[in-house]
Order: structure tokens, then C-alpha cells, then sequence
């Protein structure tokens, strides 16, 4: 496990997510709730199979997803902007190698990786050409880029979403559907899951994610929940 030579700086074009990278031990819990089934990784795998090949896991953040992909792939590499979140996707067991990038600024040769996955990062159009073109460039013939979105349609985590005014950044559905068939994307919708163990794990995360205007009326409206519904839409465009 290795973090990039001069990782203080952040590159150029970097946007600091603030959910992950003022509370990361929350965001942890997060990810913990998240698809418990493992169904959008189901969906990940028969999109672009990454047993055997090279996987970057673009926007990694603190790397919660590396170990799990190090057990499969013959090798991952995690790229992160955020300087503060480097050391602890770094020092996640499997040997990932972990670089300070972006997706417009991979730290990666031509034609170098097999698959690419991003996870809630950067992707939301209009906007993201210079990005997809960087990805694009270190794909090998063949390769597939997946993107993990958010379906802003179906379930509970779309109606916050929608009532949330963080969430403006994401763009509307139908445009971002567009973008990406517009770049002969796939496009696949799986209904998933957040569960939590404990119902202070999730009154921290959607308070976490979502203002308090939002969050609050929501647990209040369901004072014993410790779960519910999330949609994902995941795009894959192939090189």
C-alpha cells in the first residue's frame, strides 16, 4: 500500500466533498449500510468483469471499496484528490496502490487499466467531458468505465434527495440520462438498501447527507426505522 510522492497538494480542479472529508468515520458507517445484498456489485461485475484484470477505483476517498476489489482483481489502483483522505485509503489491507489524481489528471500511463469505477465522483453532467476523455485515455481496447449514480426516480433516498437543496450539484435525471446515451453509455437501475445495526448510525448519516430541514422531518416520520429504500443507476461506456 503506497500514497503518491507530493501527495500535500491537490490538484487544480479539485472540489472537496464535505460529507466524506469532515466526517470520514461517519461516512464509513455509511458505506457499511450501504447494499448490504451486494447487488449493485452483482450489477458492477456482469457490466465489466474485473476478476484477473487491472481496476482503478477513480474518487476513491478513504478507500472503503479497495480491499474488497484487491480479493478479486490482479491489481487495483485507488486515485483521490483529497489530500486528508490519501493516508487512509492507503492504509487499507490488499495492497492497493493508492495515488493523489483526479479525473481529469489520472497519474496513469496510456492504455494502462482494464476497468474503471466511479463511485458517486465527479461524474454528474454537463461538464464531464475532459474527464471521460482522461478515463478514456488510460483504458485499454475494451476496457469499461462504471460509473455509480444515484437514481433520482425510485425509492426513499431519491424522495430526500429530492426535497434536499445539497443534492442541486447532481443535476437532473433526464439531462444526465441523455449525457450518457449520448456517449453510447448502458445504462442499469438496481432498487438496494441502506440497513443500519443501530438507529444512532442512521440519524448520523442522513444528518450527514442531507440538511436538517430534510433530515429531521424524515426521522420523525419514521421513528423505528434503521433502514430504507435506495436506487442506483450505474452507466458503463466501454473503449
Amino acid at each position: 500500500m503506497s500514497a503518491a510522492p507530493g501527495a500535500g497538494g491537490a490538484p487544480p480542479d479539485f472540489v472537496r466533498a464535505p460529507n466524506q472529508a469532515d466526517r470520514p468515520e461517519v461516512y464509513e458507517l455509511e458505506n457499511t449500510a450501504m447494499d448490504p445484498s451486494g447487488l449493485v456489485l452483482d450489477a458492477l461485475r456482469e457490466l465489466a468483469p474485473w476478476r484477473g484484470r487491472r481496476l482503478l477505483d477513480l474518487g476513491c476517498g478513504a478507500g472503503y471499496w479497495l480491499p474488497g476489489y484487491t480479493a478479486e482483481a490482479a491489481e487495483v489502483v485507488g486515485v483521490e484528490p483529497d489530500p486528508s483522505l490519501l493516508p487512509l485509503a492507503a492504509a487499507r489491507p490488499g495492497g492497493a496502490r493508492v495515488l493523489q489524481g483526479s479525473a481529469e489528471h489520472l497519474p496513469l500511463p496510456d492504455a494502462s487499466v482494464d476497468v474503471v469505477h466511479a463511485r458517486f465522483a465527479y461524474f454528474f453532467p454537463p461538464g464531464c467531458d475532459a474527464g471521460l476523455a482522461e478515463v478514456r485515455r488510460v483504458l485499454r481496447p475494451g476496457g469499461s468505465l462504471v460509473v455509480v449514480d444515484n437514481d433520482h426516480r425510485a425509492g426513499e433516498f431519491a424522495e430526500l434527495l429530492a426535497a434536499s437543496p445539497w443534492a442541486a450539484y447532481q443535476g437532473a435525471a433526464g439531462a444526465t440520462d441523455a449525457w450518457w446515451a449520448q456517449r453510447g453509455a448502458v445504462r442499469r437501475e438496481v432498487m438496494s438498501s441502506w440497513d443500519f445495526q443501530r438507529r444512532a448510525d442512521l440519524q448520523a448519516v442522513l444528518r450527514l447527507e442531507f440538511p436538517p430541514q430534510v433530515a429531521g422531518p424524515w426521522l420523525a416520520a419514521h421513528p423505528g426505522a434503521l433502514s430504507l429504500s435506495y436506487g442506483y443507476v450505474l452507466f458503463c461506456v466501454t473503449a
